[in-house]
């Protein structure tokens, strides 16, 4: 599909309209944009002929250090160490990935490869493993008199208007 650098919607087909006698107003018009944008790719075209006027479009990974496959590897002994129940760290796999690469990179860097690959980040644990949850229970049935409180809500042990 052919693009003009900006401009969405502009095909083969839109381009070999720039050609129909038409006012570069009506084909702006049409195509849904500028009439200097028009006139921008009219020019483009003719100077550098339909390849300067070919672009990969909006969105994509233009700027990377590794491929998704070569990522892919890089992060799989960390899968494997995570399935052994050792924590990988982002600072360890950082410091991996800078080896990789040959120069530093951010943390965001390495947070956003994390998540193209699945990885997510986990939360600490509602409680530990080694809790005794009946030790809990009991704790909490005799904390209230340890402290003075009154079983009920809103019941006070002073009455001062009595």
């Amino acid at each position: 599909m052919i693009h003009a650098p900006g401009v969405e919607g502009v095909g083969s087909s839109s381009i070999m309209r720039l050609y129909e006698p038409r006012k570069a107003e009506e084909i702006a018009k049409h195509c849904g944009v500028s009439k200097g944008m028009v006139h921008q790719v009219i020019s483009t075209y003719h100077r550098f002929g339909v390849e300067a006027i070919e672009t990969p479009g909006k969105g994509g990974r233009r700027h990377q250090y590794l491929t998704f496959s070569e990522e892919k590897e890089f992060l799989a002994p960390f899968f494997t160490q995570a399935e052994s129940g050792q924590i990988a760290t982002v600072s360890q796999i950082q410091r991996a990935y800078e080896a990789t690469v040959g120069h530093e990179v951010d943390e965001s860097t390495i947070y956003r490869l994390l998540n193209r690959h699945g990885w997510r980040k986990l939360m600490p644990r509602p409680r530990h493993p080694q809790a005794d949850l009946q030790e809990q229970e009991q704790f909490k049935k005799t904390l209230k008199p340890r402290l003075g409180r009154s079983s009920q809500p809103g019941q006070s042990k002073m009455n001062v208007l009595s």
